[in-house]
């Protein structure tokens, strides 16, 4: 039998077709990456083997990891439009584009990278394993690009990280518990990316500073532990969390600054300790389901510059205590069922330059324009909340404790010991949220249309990689990570 002959030139055509398809990245295909790392990746194995190519002559081993790392990232780019890599090449890594060294912590003598700048840089590709040896990065900016795929479990090796950016990318997968075991993180933003499943209640618990994890797809509630955190800022809008404000919230008092939950279906009154939030500049619970009156202890918010309690059910008055705020320029209590306002509330911040009130659609009737019907007033405002009546959210362990107790005070009738069998079978849907978390594409997405209504025409889809924006009020001067996409007013 003969051979069929195969043409040099037909090696080459096919070759040159294969060389494209890989370098022409669609969007179908990047995502068809992500989903590839995430199935495959392994997150928690042990270290990896390094292997350091030893025709580089770097007498500094620091320098010499540091190199393996940024080599390994840059082969695991597919694809660089901007060459913004195009200068890692040779043994200087302290001459890359966006690596900062300095001199080491514990030795003077001994240059080490403290800092990789990749922001805005429109590169695609994934996070190597390799990115661990980085050990004495203080701060990791890489937001605005297009990595996909999971973080490594290697970053935890990052002793000295202190900022972590990876926001405005295509990272999947349940929260990054990794970089739970960085030691000195204190600056965390993971936002507009798409995580997904519950947040972590030892998030909370880690002495963090700044905590972006909006525009995303969490879900499962807001941990009771918030109250337990550290962070000045603490943003968690447009995602599906779903529950209601944990009243531990009031424990945060001493550091929080910015209280940020816009946009995630969250439900229940607004609890009373919310008002021990005195040192808050900006507290916005806008776009969700909240409901009951505004509680009087609200009063305490002496320092909130920025009130915005818009887009929910709230019912009741606006009280003057409220509009007399001392620090207050924006208070919106648009889009409820408010019934009265004190005369106090538009006059005192209607007159004053710089400061603004809006209290439309609400059920006002002439007193104020553009105000909600009779007809569609009359349910909601029948139908109020008494939240003094209700129990307080955000303590799941004494609920939990409950469910035991009536079973041993009803021994004598036997039926009731089989009921109890069954009482494991509520905890079973708790668990069932992480269980999908590794799936890119799980049913956690279907709940948010419905959900909230009024926010896709408020809160539009983030702007293109490049648009100029501004990073919340205080902390533009205190990191230097320039921010990503944001949504209208932060």
């Amino acid at each position: 039998m003969g051979t069929l002959p195969f043409s040099p030139l037909v090696v080459v055509v096919v070759f040159s077709l294969l060389f494209s398809s890989c370098f022409a990245l669609t969007s179908h295909e990047a995502a068809a990456i992500a989903r590839r790392q995430l199935l495959n990746f392994e997150q928690h194995g042990d270290h990896v083997h390094i292997d350091i190519d030893i025709k580089i002559r770097i007498s500094n081993p620091r320098l010499l990891a540091a190199h393996r790392a940024l080599h390994a990232l840059k082969e695991a780019l597919y694809s660089d439009p901007t060459n913004f890599t195009g200068n890692w090449v040779g043994p200087d890594v302290c001459s890359y584009n966006g690596v900062l060294c300095v001199p080491s912590l514990d030795n003077q003598s001994v240059s080490a990278v403290a800092s990789l700048d990749m922001n805005g840089a429109d590169v695609a590709g994934y996070l190597p394993r390799e990115i661990g040896l980085l050990a004495d990065l203080a701060v990791l900016h890489l937001n605005s690009n297009r990595f996909c795929g999971v973080i490594p479990e290697e970053i935890k090796d990052m002793a000295q990280l202190y900022e972590l950016d990876v926001s405005n990318n295509r990272l999947v997968g349940a929260f990054p518990d990794p970089v739970l075991r960085v030691p000195k993180l204190s600056y965390l933003d993971i936002r507009f990316n798409d995580f997904e499943g519950p947040i972590p209640p030892e998030l909370f618990l880690k002495p963090y500073d700044a905590i972006f994890l909006n525009n995303n797809r969490f879900t499962s509630g807001i941990p009771h532990t918030i109250g337990k955190s550290t962070a000045s800022v603490i943003v968690l809008a447009n995602n599906d969390l779903g529950g209601c404000i944990p009243a531990s919230i009031g424990q945060a008092a001493a550091t929080l600054d910015q209280f940020i939950f816009i946009n995630n279906s969250l439900i229940g009154c607004l609890p009373v300790e919310s008002g021990l939030l005195g040192n808050a500049t900006v507290f916005d619970v806008s776009h969700n389901l909240l409901t009951g009156t505004i509680p009087p202890t609200l009063d305490g918010l002496t320092k909130v510059e920025q009130l915005d309690l818009s887009h929910n059910t709230f019912t009741g008055l606006v009280p003057r205590y409220i509009c007399e705020l001392p620090a207050l320029t924006n208070l919106s209590v648009s889009y409820n069922f408010f019934v009265g306002e004190d005369a106090k509330c538009s006059s005192m911040l209607d007159a004053k330059h710089g400061k603004s009130f809006e209290d439309e659609a609400n059920c006002l009737g002439s007193a104020r324009p553009m105000q909600r019907s009779g007809g569609e007033c009359a349910p909601a405002v029948s139908h109020s909340v008494d939240c003094s009546k209700t129990k307080p959210c955000g303590w799941p362990a004494p609920a939990q404790k409950l469910a035991p107790k009536r079973a041993k005070h009803s021994p004598p009738p036997q039926p009731p010991p089989p009921a109890t069998v069954l009482s494991p079978a509520p905890p079973a849907p708790v668990l069932s949220p992480p269980s999908p978390v590794f799936s890119p594409p799980p049913p956690t997405t279907s709940p948010p249309p419905p959900a909230v209504s009024p926010p896709p025409p408020i809160m539009p889809p983030p702007p293109p990689i490049h648009e100029a924006v501004i990073l919340p009020p205080i902390l533009g001067s205190r990191y230097q990570s320039p921010p990503p996409p944001q949504f209208a007013g932060y």
